[in-house]
């Protein structure tokens, strides 16, 4: 029998640690709980960037969020979040105030939803079915 499992964290980077606040605390509503600092050493040892790195940490009961600030660039890449909202229409009103568009995409006869934040992460966006 296999045991279920649950996501602990989710680490993204971003370049711009305001817009990371902005993005994380503004339109996502999480709370900044801690921010540590990755040894050069130990970002070697996991990642193999030798690169000391300020990482903030953002949460709230259901997410857990490691960003790492950094400069180094990213490519595109079929990655990206799923996240639930409890009501669309405030989440998408809360991304235009910052300038996050939507990006509708047909699939059969569903609508799919997406955004990228400031540092080209890729979500897409479900509301939560009560």
């Amino acid at each position: 029998m296999i045991i279920g499992i649950k996501t602990n964290h989710i680490a993204l980077q971003y370049s711009d640690r305001k817009k990371a606040d902005i993005f994380f605390n503004k339109i996502l509503g999480l709370n900044k709980i801690k921010t540590f600092t990755l040894s050069k050493e130990l970002s070697n040892d996991i990642f193999d960037i030798k690169e000391e790195v300020i990482v903030d940490v953002y949460s709230n009961m259901w997410a857990y969020f490691e960003v790492f600030i950094t400069n180094i660039e990213t490519q595109y890449n079929f990655e990206h979040i799923c996240i639930e909202v409890g009501n669309i229409e405030e989440f998408l009103n809360r991304c235009k105030n910052y300038k996050i568009e939507p990006k509708y995409v047909k699939k059969g006869d569903r609508e799919l939803l997406f955004i990228r934040d400031f540092s080209n992460n890729l979500y897409e966006i479900k509301e939560k079915q009560t």
